[in-house]
């Protein structure tokens, strides 16, 4: 067996229907569009969304509610998560960069941290936002809380 006697499995390949190739073809004159007709017409294309004259769903189904395109959305992490990072890493400061790399968040996430938990040791926190209950655990202890 070589390349030249290869062919693909029997029945596998159909012929193409070839329309609109004259009489012979059997698919000639109005190539299977039927007769008349707007569907018939070249250049025809039917509305997106079309139903055939019913009211379409995308009218049918009511709209509601509000997009505010000036909302900033915040990934929260809470203190006692900050807390277990710290003591397994054995770090004083964390900050945006230390959450990526413990896998917490990705890369382009804004991080705003919540005050759930207890927090054992003094830190510099560094985030986009702070609760206030955050700001009042972090500073207990000493540490800082810096707003980026």
């Amino acid at each position: 067996m070589d390349l030249s006697n290869l062919k693909p499995a029997k029945g596998s390949v159909k012929k193409v229907k070839r329309i609109g190739r004259g009489e012979g073809s059997g698919k000639g004159g109005t190539a299977t569009r039927g007769h008349k007709g707007q569907k018939s017409r070249s250049g025809y294309s039917r509305k997106l969304g079309f139903e055939g004259g019913q009211m379409p769903l995308h009218r049918r189904v009511p709209k509601y509610g509000f997009i505010n395109i000036n909302r900033k959305e915040y990934k929260g992490i809470n203190i006692d998560a900050i807390q277990t990072l710290a003591e397994t890493k054995g770090l004083k400061k964390i900050g945006v960069e230390t959450l990526i790399d413990a896998g917490l968040i990705s890369k382009n996430t804004l991080v705003k941290i919540l005050g759930k938990g207890e927090l054992t040791l003094k830190l510099e926190v560094e985030a986009h936002a702070f609760s206030k209950s955050a700001i009042k655990a972090i500073e207990a202890k000493e540490g800082t809380a810096v707003k980026i």
